[in-house]
């Protein structure tokens, strides 16, 4: 089954996406299960993994009710407020649920970049190990040396790198050495670290006249440091609109692992996830 790893839905007039421009009509409005349904008929794709996009547990049971009534959603990652150790009991009741997979704290919106090492978020940590969750960690390039030592820490935590960390592209596609520093992270983070890496994100961290070859080194620099078998291929629908239509990033992926195995396309595009996640 093909799987994607990392779709969002929303609602704005919710009102608690506080990063949403509002002068950007292509993300400022409602996603639903019905806008996806299509593409995912197209492509073949059985399921995806719905991760938050607010930092409010009310969206985390917005979303758990989606997965409810929708089975294309195999899972969800929600959110709980690392500061507050009282949200264990939240984190613990969504546990409960057979389509709660992890949380996702939205680290690259942080000032703070040091803020995951505090001492006072570490409890959350501890709980998504016993509760045997995921933690899907989200930040920039700057972030990685910190994700290094927090998983030193907890070697224990099941981790997957969203967005290949972002890596600027939009800089390298200028002429400037954004490359290098971003790539030996990446390296260090599989080599050190039993996390998954998410082949996502990537055509929004380029300029708008993206083309595959401006992908290309980014993309074969996280399949040869993870390998396939690490690696899981996500739309980040639909912010992958301010690019290209879910169609046209899902084509890129393919033809960005088009030198792999077919075994390890089928890891990419499904396997991964699927295990990674404990889809069944």
């Amino acid at each position: 089954m093909k799987i994607d790893a990392h779709q969002h839905f929303w609602q704005p007039a919710r009102g608690d996406y506080d990063w949403m421009p509002r002068d950007v009509p292509v993300l400022n409005r409602a996603y639903a299960p019905d806008d996806l349904a299509q593409a995912l008929a197209a492509h073949e794709i059985g399921g995806t993994v719905l991760v938050q996009a607010a930092a409010t547990v009310h969206e985390t049971e917005y979303m758990l009710g989606l997965a409810d009534a929708s089975p294309m959603i195999r899972g969800v990652v929600g959110w709980i407020d690392f500061e507050d150790p009282a949200h264990l009991s939240h984190l613990r009741r969504f546990a409960k649920h057979p389509k709660f997979l992890g949380v996702r704290p939205m680290i690259q919106d942080i000032a703070d970049d040091d803020w995951m090492l505090r001492e006072d978020v570490q409890w959350a940590y501890a709980a998504l190990i016993d509760l045997d969750l995921t933690f899907d960690a989200l930040g920039f390039p700057q972030h990685i040396p910190n994700f290094r030592r927090l998983l030193r820490k907890w070697p224990d935590l099941r981790v997957v790198f969203d967005h290949c960390l972002k890596p600027q592209i939009s800089e390298a596609q200028q002429g400037r050495n954004s490359f290098s520093v971003w790539a030996a992270g990446i390296t260090a983070l599989a080599q050190e670290t039993g996390g998954c890496c998410k082949l996502s994100g990537l055509v929004t961290e380029a300029s708008e006249d993206v083309g595959i070859e401006d992908l290309r080194p980014f993309a074969r620099h996280v399949l040869d440091s993870f390998g396939p078998d690490r690696v899981m291929w996500g739309s980040d629908w639909p912010v992958c609109r301010l690019r290209c239509e879910y169609g046209d990033w899902f084509d890129m992926a393919q033809a960005l692992t088009a030198h792999l195995p077919t075994a390890d396309q089928a890891q990419i595009f499904g396997g991964t996830a699927a295990r990674f996640y404990r889809l069944g």
